[in-house]
C-alpha cells in the first residue's frame, strides 16, 4: 500500500539561535521529538544515570507512599515473614518481577513471586491465586506491572490479613471509588510529586530497588552496584513494553544497555547466544531487544507460561538455562508460524482492492490455547498492511475472544463502548482493545453494529499508512560527521524512533543486486557530484523496472556501512517513488 510522506513541521529560527552548540540537523530531530528549549537540550545531553542532577530530579521518594513501603518491606525483612511478588506475564512484567526478586533475594527477605496464566487466569490478580498465597502463609504481596484496575481484589486480599503494596504504570479508573485502597505506586497518578510520568512496570520497579537500596546500611558503592545490576533488566522490559523513550526511560535504556552488554546473567548470555546477536563484538542496541529478545521472552507466556522466560532470567545453573533458552526459541520459531497461518487465513477474505471499513475474521478454529496467545500479533501485522482498524476474534474456554488493533483515524475502545451492549468482557485504549463475548448470536450483532460504526467514522477519508520524516538532506549533506551527530539521539524507540529522512530527484547511477538469491539491491543515488550507495532489502522484485540514469525521490534511515576496517554512511531505503 503506497505510504502517505508527511514532513514534520519546520523548526522556528529561535531554536537554532537559542542552541548554536548543536547542528541544525540534530535541533530539528530534537524539536520533532518535543525537545525545544535550551534547558531541555541540555538536559537530553547532560543528564547521566547516578548523577547527583538525576537523582534529585528522579528520587523514589517523590512518590507518597514510598517512604511506607520501605518502611513495611524492611518490617517483613527483618521479621522474616514471608513476601509475594505478584507480576504480569509480558516481558515487562517478568523483568519487574525478576528485579525485585533479585534485590530482595540478596537483602535477605524470604521472598517467592507468583506469575498469572495469560490464558486460564488473565491480566491482573485474581481471588484465586490470593487464596493460595494467603493459605501458603505469604504475608504482605508487592504487585509489579499490575494491580491498578484490581480493587475489590485488593480488598479481597485485605480482608485475608494481607499487606499490600501496589507498583504500576497503567493508567488510573475514571471512578475515584475503584481507587485501590492500599500503599499505591503508579507513576501514571497525577496526584503524585514524582515527575516523570510513562516508566514501564520494571522502572517503577527499580524506583522501589533504589528506595530500599538507600535506606540500607551498605556502602555507597555496594548501593550503587546493586542498583545497577538490574538495569539489564530494565531496559528489557522498558524497550518491550513500548514506553517512551525519552526522559528517564532512556537514561535507563541507555545506561541499561550498557549493562546488557556485560551482563553475567546466564540466562540472558544463553539467550543472546540461542538469538544469534552480538557475535563478533558487536553491541546490541535497543532493535536487538524490541525484535529478537522481547519476544523470545513473551513467546513463554503465549505459547505456556511466562515462568519459563522468569526462571531463565534468575537462575545460575548453566543446564537449566540452556534447556529454557533453547525452548523458548523454539517457542518463538512456532510463534512465528502460528502467526502466519493464521495471517493467511484471514487474508483469504480480504479483497486487497476493496478493503472494508474494519477488518473483522472470525477464526473459527477448534479452542487452542496457541491460537489464542497470538490473535494480538495477527491483528497488529494485519492492521499495519491494510491500514485498518483490525478484529481477529477466536474460540476461547467459554466462547469467543478478540483481540483488536486500529489505526490513528479511528479510536477502537470509543467504537468498542458504542458496542458493548453485546460483550460480556472488554477493555483497551484507542489504539487496542480486547473482548469476551460467550454466545455467538452476539458476537454477529457485535459485528453488525461496530462494521456500521467504523463505516460512517471512516467515510471519506483517505486510508493509508503516513510515513513521518523527519527532514530533508541532500547527499552533500550527509556524511561521517553527521552519523556522529544524530547518533547522540540513541538509543532508539517509542517517541524517539530512528530519525527518517527524504531526499528528493536523486539520480540512479549504478544498479547492484545482493544477497545468496540477489534478492536484495543496492542502488547508487547521486544529486550533483555527490553520491552515496543505498540499499533495499527484499526488494528487487519491486525495484526491477528501475534504470540507470532514472530520478527518484527517496525516504530513508541513515546507517554505518563498515567494510574491511573503512566506515562509510549509507541509506537504508524505506520507500521509494519512481519519477
Amino acid at each position: 500500500m503506497a505510504k502517505i510522506w508527511q514532513l514534520m513541521e519546520k523548526m522556528p529560527a529561535e531554536v537554532v539561535s537559542t542552541n548554536s552548540q548543536y547542528s541544525p540537523v540534530l535541533l530539528q530531530l530534537l524539536f520533532n521529538r518535543g525537545i525545544k528549549t535550551p534547558a531541555e537540550v541540555a538536559a537530553f545531553f547532560v543528564e547521566e544515570f547516578f548523577s547527583a542532577e538525576y537523582l534529585k530530579r528522579y528520587d523514589p521518594f517523590l512518590f507518597k507512599d514510598m517512604a511506607a513501603s520501605i518502611d513495611l518491606i524492611v518490617a517483613h525483612i527483618k521479621g522474616g515473614e514471608k513476601i509475594m511478588i505478584y507480576g504480569d506475564y509480558d516481558a515487562d512484567g517478568v523483568t519487574a518481577t525478576a528485579v525485585l526478586w533479585d534485590t530482595f533475594r540478596i537483602l535477605g527477605a524470604k521472598v517467592d513471586y507468583y506469575l498469572p496464566d495469560r490464558v486460564t487466569e488473565g491480566y491482573g490478580m485474581n481471588k484465586e491465586a490470593i487464596d493460595k498465597i494467603a493459605a501458603d502463609g505469604y504475608k504482605l504481596v508487592i504487585t509489579v506491572d499490575t494491580g491498578t484496575r484490581n480493587w475489590a481484589e485488593i480488598n479481597y486480599a485485605q480482608s485475608l490479613g494481607l499487606k499490600i503494596i501496589l507498583t504500576d504504570h497503567h493508567s488510573l479508573p475514571e471512578n475515584p471509588s475503584e481507587m485501590p485502597q492500599c500503599l499505591f505506586i503508579n507513576c501514571t497518578n497525577q496526584a503524585e510529586a514524582y515527575p516523570f510520568k510513562t516508566l514501564a512496570g520494571v522502572g517503577v520497579a527499580l524506583k522501589v530497588v533504589q528506595a530500599l537500596v538507600s535506606r540500607s546500611k551498605l556502602t555507597d558503592d555496594q548501593k550503587q552496584y546493586l542498583v545497577e545490576r538490574s538495569l539489564d533488566l530494565v531496559a528489557l522490559g522498558t524497550i518491550s513494553d513500548m514506553v517512551p523513550l525519552l526522559g528517564e526511560n532512556r537514561l535507563l535504556v541507555k545506561k541499561g544497555l550498557e549493562v546488557l552488554n556485560r551482563t553475567k546473567r546466564l540466562g540472558l548470555k544463553e539467550l543472546i547466544s540461542v538469538a544469534k546477536i552480538g557475535l563478533n563484538g558487536v553491541k546490541l542496541d535497543s532493535w536487538n531487544i524490541g525484535f529478537q529478545l522481547g519476544p523470545r521472552l513473551n513467546a513463554a507466556s503465549r505459547l505456556g507460561h511466562a515462568n519459563n522466560a522468569l526462571e531463565l532470567i534468575l537462575s545460575t545453573d548453566q543446564v537449566e538455562v540452556t534447556r529454557l533458552a533453547s525452548e523458548l526459541n523454539q517457542k518463538n520459531i512456532e510463534r512465528q508460524e502460528i502467526t502466519a497461518n493464521i495471517m493467511a487465513l484471514v487474508e483469504k477474505d480480504i479483497d486487497p482492492k476493496n478493503v472494508p471499513a474494519i477488518i473483522i475474521s472470525v477464526c473459527d478454529l477448534a479452542y487452542d490455547t496457541k491460537t489464542e496467545g497470538v490473535i494480538g500479533l495477527v491483528a497488529c501485522k494485519i492492521c499495519e498492511k491494510y491500514y485498518r482498524p483490525t478484529l481477529i476474534i477466536t474460540r476461547s474456554q467459554d466462547g469467543y475472544k478478540s483481540s483488536g488493533r486500529s489505526i490513528e483515524e479511528f479510536n477502537l475502545i470509543e467504537a468498542i463502548e458504542e458496542s458493548c451492549e453485546f460483550l460480556d468482557k472488554y477493555g483497551g485504549h484507542p489504539a487496542a482493545c480486547g473482548f469476551s463475548v460467550y454466545e455467538k448470536e452476539k458476537l454477529d450483532k457485535f459485528i453488525v453494529k461496530i462494521s456500521t460504526i467504523a463505516t460512517a467514522k471512516l467515510a471519506g477519508l483517505e486510508l493509508a499508512p503516513k510515513l513521518r520524516l523527519d527532514a530533508i538532506l541532500s547527499p552533500q549533506e550527509i556524511d561521517l560527521t553527521l552519523m556522529e551527530s544524530i547518533s547522540q539521539l540513541a538509543p532508539y524507540g517509542q517517541n524517539n524512533p530512528q530519525p527518517k529522512f527524504a531526499s528528493y530527484d536523486l539520480t540512479i547511477m549504478d544498479i547492484v543486486t545482493m544477497g545468496a538469491g540477489g534478492e536484495h539491491i543496492k542502488l547508487r543515488l547521486a544529486d550533483g557530484s555527490r553520491s552515496l550507495w543505498a540499499i533495499a532489502f527484499f526488494k528487487k522484485k519491486e525495484f526491477a523496472d528501475l534504470t540507470i540514469g532514472q530520478k527518484v525521490d527517496i525516504a530513508y534511515y541513515l546507517d554505518l556501512n563498515n567494510f574491511n576496517g573503512k566506515s562509510e554512511v549509507q541509506m537504508k531505503l524505506i520507500d521509494l517513488i519512481k519519477k
